[in-house]
């Protein structure tokens, strides 16, 4: 049996985050119920979209899976598709702000954060992973093309990401941790890209090892990019 997906246990440690820290505070105050009872639709929401696809997403399944009257859901989201944009918004931004965003706003040494990220990361994933993808990469693809709402909402995303790494690159190349000619914004689109990339090409081979591939070989090309002397030092103490 493979083990659980990575993606999935993110998404489901932003649900624990969430109700431990709200409720312990708040449990006996009705909207914090009603704002938990939001949160577990939003929850078993984004496990029916990352299974099955946006349009192929049953709102029966979401229901039954957190045991909540069709009434409690449309109190919360008015239809399908509002719900869809709130799970972009609110579940797969959240946990790519923490796995990613936020160590890159913290940052002045780009490069050894993205290569801890993607070490991290690449030893958590599992043959789940790669046979779903990537929940972001897989909306992008499947309702960019049709849906403004969530082409718009998707760029927003990516964007936020984009400007993580770029604004890390910056503070990098200030403090010496990068080649000052590199030009930060279009290594933050091109890295996003890659690694979306390597997630979706994984996916197209139900490979694995094709994902912990090209994750290595990220890792390497980012050595590439430290200023010659901080590369040299690094390459002495290995």
């Amino acid at each position: 049996m493979c083990k659980s997906s990575f993606f999935k246990s993110k998404s489901k440690h932003w649900w624990q985050i969430w109700s431990c820290g709200h409720c312990q505070t708040n449990a006996s105050v009705a909207s914090d119920k009603s704002a938990e009872t939001r949160a577990k639709i939003l929850m078993a929401a984004f496990e029916e979209i990352y299974q099955c696809g946006f349009q192929a997403a049953s709102l029966n399944n979401i229901l039954k899976n957190t045991n909540i009257t069709k009434g409690a859901l449309y109190h919360h989201f008015k239809n399908k598709m509002e719900l869809g944009y709130a799970v972009v918004d609110e579940v797969i931004f959240t946990t790519l702000k923490a796995n990613w965003i936020d160590p890159l706003t913290e940052t002045d040494d780009p490069i050894s954060t993205i290569q801890q990220i993607l070490a991290e990361l690449g030893a958590q994933m599992t043959a789940e992973d790669v046979r779903l993808g990537c929940p972001l990469n897989n909306l992008s693809q499947e309702m960019s093309p049709i849906d403004e709402g969530f082409r718009e909402r998707i760029t927003a995303v990516y964007s936020e990401w984009q400007m993580a790494v770029e604004g890390a690159c910056e503070r990098g190349k200030v403090a010496g941790n990068l080649r000052e000619e590199a030009d930060s914004k279009q290594l933050a689109v091109l890295f996003v890209a890659t690694l979306e990339g390597c997630l979706g090409l994984a996916k197209t081979t139900q490979s694995l090892e094709t994902l912990k591939q090209c994750g290595g070989g990220l890792i390497e090309q980012l050595e590439l990019l430290r200023p010659v002397k901080e590369a040299l030092i690094k390459s002495i103490r290995k």
